[in-house]
C-alpha cells in the first residue's frame, strides 16, 4: 500500500472521528421539551419571547437551546459569547433563517431578510454603509436640525401630543435622506403610506401568529383551501407592500428626471458621479435599500425618542444634570448644535445610557447557523436560528451594576462601564449600518429638548405629581413606551419665540 493511500485513509479516519466526536457533543443545556411540540408552550407571551428567555438565562446561563416543530433555537444572552459567536464567527452566523411568511409573501429580498447568500447582500452592505457613512450624513445635519425646530415648536403649542411630534420628526429626517421628500405636516401622505409598509412587515414576521412557521409544509398548499387562509394574507400584504416600495422611489425618479430633485440616498444611487446610466439590476437595489432606510430609521428613532422622554420624567436629577452642561456650554441664547456635541459629555452619557436603558428591539432580529459548530463544548447545528437576547445584555449586572436605574454617568470618569453600541446595533455583517444618524439625531433632539423645556411629571385628578411606570409593549420586533403623560415646561420664552421666526 502506498504512502499516498496510507495518508488518505488516516485523514478519513480521522474525519470520521471527529464527526463522530462532534455528533455526540450536547446541545446547550435548556428546558426540557416535549416530544412533538418541543417547548413552544412555553414561550409566553407569545408577542414578547424575550421575557422567557431572560428567564431561561438565569436557569440555564448565557448561552442556552431549545426547540419548537422543525426549528432549532439558540439563545445568547451575554455580550461575550454573541460577540465571540456572532462578530468573531461572522462567516458562519451572518444569514437569516427563513421566515415563511415573508417567503410567501415574495419578501425575501428586502435588505433585513435577505439571505447571506444572495448576489444582492454585499451590494446592500455596500451601498447603504456608504450612503449611510458619518461623511455622508453631515449633508443631511441641515435637514435634521430643521426638523428639530419643527419637533420643539410642536411641543411648545401641543405638548400632550409629543408622541405625534416625535413620530413626525424620525420620518421627516429618513424621507428626505432616503427620497428627498420633505414632510409639509402631520398628515403627510408618505409617512402614512410608509407606516402602514412597517405595520404591514411586522405582522407578517410576528411570531407564533402564523402556523406556516411551525409546519412549513403547509406552504404547498393552494390558497383556495380551507384553512391556507395565511397564505392569502402573505400574498395581499406581499402585493401591497410591492406598490408601497415603488411610489416614493418612483416620485424621486420623475424629480431627477424633470431636473427638480433634492440631494439623497436614492439620488446618489441613480446618478453616479462618472455620469454613467445605471442598470435596472443597480436601480432594484435602489429602490429596496431607499425603503429599509425608511424601516430601520424611523421607528427606531421614534422608539427611543420616547423612552427619553420617559427616563426624563423618572430621573429628574439626570435631566437636571444635562441642562447644567448645556446651560454652561451654550449658554441660554440659542440651541444647541452639532458642532457642540464633543463639548456635551454628560449629554451624550445621557444618549448611551438610553441605548441600554431601552433598547429599541429586546431580542434583536435572528441569525443562522449556515454550518455546524461548536462553542465552549456544545454543539450548535447548522439550520439553528440564533437569536442575541439583547435585553438580558442590557441587564448584566457585572457590565452594568443596578441595571434596571437610568445612570449616565456610568458611561463617564477613567474607568467607564461596558459601550452599550458593541450590542445595541446588532452584531458581525448584519450590524444596522445606519447607527451614525440614528445616534446624531438623538443627540440633537435630545439635546435641544433639554435646553428648551423640563420635563415635568404628570399631575393626577388632585393636582399632585405622579410617577408613571416604565412599561414597554412590542411592536413587531420592536419596543415601545406604552402611552403615558408628562408636562413640558418652557424654560425660555425668548428662545422658544425664535422658532416662529
Amino acid at each position: 500500500m502506498s504512502s499516498g493511500v496510507i495518508i488518505l485513509l488516516v485523514a478519513a479516519a480521522a474525519v470520521f472521528v471527529y464527526s463522530r466526536r462532534r455528533g455526540r457533543l450536547p446541545l446547550p443545556p435548556g428546558p426540557p421539551s416535549k416530544l412533538f411540540i418541543g417547548n413552544a408552550h412555553q414561550l409566553l407571551p407569545k408577542d414578547e419571547p424575550w421575557r422567557t428567555y431572560v428567564t431561561w438565562a438565569e436557569i440555564y446561563g448565557p448561552i442556552l437551546s431549545f426547540r419548537v416543530p422543525n426549528r432549532q433555537f439558540i439563545v445568547l444572552s451575554s455580550l461575550k459569547v454573541a460577540t465571540e459567536l456572532l462578530d468573531v464567527r461572522a462567516t458562519t452566523y451572518s444569514d437569516r433563517p427563513k421566515i415563511w411568511m415573508i417567503e410567501l409573501a415574495k419578501r425575501n429580498l428586502n435588505p433585513f431578510n435577505i439571505s447571506f447568500h444572495h448576489p444582492y447582500f454585499k451590494e446592500y452592505r455596500t451601498a447603504l454603509k456608504n450612503g449611510l457613512s458619518t461623511r455622508t450624513i453631515l449633508n443631511y445635519q441641515s435637514v435634521q436640525t430643521e426638523e428639530c425646530r419643527v419637533l420643539l415648536n410642536g411641543l411648545h403649542k401641543n405638548p400632550d401630543h409629543f408622541a405625534d411630534h416625535i413620530r413626525r420628526n424620525t420620518a421627516a429626517i429618513v424621507l428626505n435622506l432616503a427620497y428627498g421628500w420633505k414632510v409639509a405636516d402631520d398628515n403627510d401622505s408618505f409617512v402614512k403610506m410608509l407606516s402602514v409598509a412597517f405595520e404591514s412587515n411586522a405582522i407578517l414576521s410576528l411570531p407564533g401568529r402564523w402556523w406556516v412557521e411551525g409546519m412549513p409544509f403547509l406552504r404547498f398548499l393552494p390558497s383556495w383551501f380551507p384553512g391556507a387562509g395565511f397564505k392569502r394574507a402573505a400574498i395581499d400584504y406581499g402585493k401591497k407592500l410591492g406598490s408601497l416600495d415603488t411610489i416614493p422611489f418612483n416620485w424621486t425618479k420623475d424629480q431627477i428626471q424633470s431636473g427638480g430633485y433634492t440631494r439623497s440616498f436614492v439620488s446618489d444611487q441613480l446618478l453616479p458621479e462618472d455620469g454613467s446610466t445605471v442598470s435596472a439590476r443597480v436601480e432594484d437595489i435602489t429602490m429596496r435599500c431607499g425603503q429599509v432606510i425608511y424601516g430601520g430609521g424611523s421607528d427606531t428613532t421614534a422608539s427611543s425618542m420616547k423612552s427619553f422622554i420617559l427616563a426624563m420624567v423618572i430621573y429628574p436629577e439626570a435631566q437636571k444634570l444635562a441642562q447644567a452642561e448645556i446651560d454652561a456650554v451654550v449658554g441660554q441664547d440659542r440651541f444647541p448644535t452639532f458642532e457642540d456635541r464633543d463639548k456635551l459629555p454628560y449629554v451624550q452619557a445621557l444618549a448611551l445610557e438610553l441605548l441600554r436603558w431601552a433598547p429599541v428591539s429586546p431580542q434583536g432580529l435572528p441569525h443562522h447557523a449556515m454550518r455546524d459548530d461548536v462553542y465552549e463544548g456544545y454543539r450548535i447545528p447548522k439550520g439553528a436560528s440564533v437569536i442575541a437576547n439583547l435585553i438580558s445584555m442590557s441587564r448584566d449586572k457585572e457590565m452594568y451594576p443596578d441595571p434596571t436605574v437610568f445612570k449616565p454617568e456610568r458611561f463617564l470618569g477613567p474607568s467607564p462601564q461596558s459601550d452599550p453600541r458593541k450590542w445595541f446595533f446588532g452584531f458581525g455583517r448584519r450590524r444596522c449600518p445606519g447607527s451614525h444618524l440614528a445616534e446624531a439625531t438623538l443627540f440633537l433632539n435630545i439635546s435641544c429638548i433639554l435646553a428648551a423645556f423640563t420635563i415635568a411629571k404628570p399631575l393626577d385628578e388632585r393636582g399632585k405629581e405622579f410617577t408613571p411606570p416604565p412599561e414597554y409593549h412590542n411592536v413587531g420586533v420592536l419596543w415601545h413606551p406604552k402611552p403615558f403623560k408628562c408636562r413640558f415646561m418652557p424654560r425660555n420664552q425668548d428662545l422658544l419665540a425664535t422658532l416662529s421666526h
